[in-house]
């Protein structure tokens, strides 16, 4: 009988798996503009930069501080700075307001500056909503699509994920990302 199950004639080759060898994008280089980690106040991104205090928006290789709560006429910072923030004296928190009175995600045409300047225009920016995935108001999505872009909504550390990949994969010009932080508080 036969000493081992192999069917066939005997074989010299290694047959262990080489999973490394499996990985199709270890060659890419990452992006500089990947998120390394999803902190409550901000990002950390894969070129060392540590974006806090506010969100982000990834596009075309560049990383732009990205606040889409402040409206015209709001000031940031505390209240004793002369902002709409609260005093409280310990570690700020990042929040404001970013939903309409439906609990959808809408803010207005001017957070999309960046978008609208962009060229070539990314196929597709992933939104991160912060904690929770929101679901996108009709208006704000129209807005989005009327630059040429999809849109996908997703909670911040999924959209970070995805878009960590995405870019690997496709470019970071073809993938854009605005992302909230996963700290943000609505309403504050």
């Amino acid at each position: 009988p036969p000493k081992n199950k192999d069917r066939g004639p005997a074989s010299k080759e290694d047959t262990q798996t080489d999973f490394n060898a499996m990985n199709i994008l270890s060659s890419m280089p990452v992006p500089t503009t990947a998120i390394d980690a999803c902190m409550d106040d901000g990002f950390a991104l894969n070129s060392g930069l540590k974006v806090t205090g506010t969100g982000v928006l990834l596009v075309g290789g560049e990383a732009f501080r990205w606040r889409p709560w402040a409206r015209a006429g709001r000031k940031e910072g505390t209240i004793g700075s002369g902002g709409l923030g609260d005093d409280d004296h310990g570690i700020p928190s990042v929040g404001g307001s970013l939903r309409n009175k439906k609990g959808q995600f809408d803010v207005d045409q001017q957070a999309w500056g960046v978008l609208e300047l962009a060229w070539p225009k990314p196929d597709l920016l992933i939104l991160g909503t912060g904690p929770n995935i929101m679901p996108m108001s009709p208006e704000t999505r129209r807005r989005v699509n009327e630059l040429g872009v999809r849109v996908e909504v997703q909670d911040t550390r999924n959209a970070a994920a995805q878009f960590n990949l995405l870019a690997t994969e496709r470019g970071v010009q073809q993938i854009a990302a605005a992302l909230i932080p996963i700290g943000w508080k609505e309403g504050r």
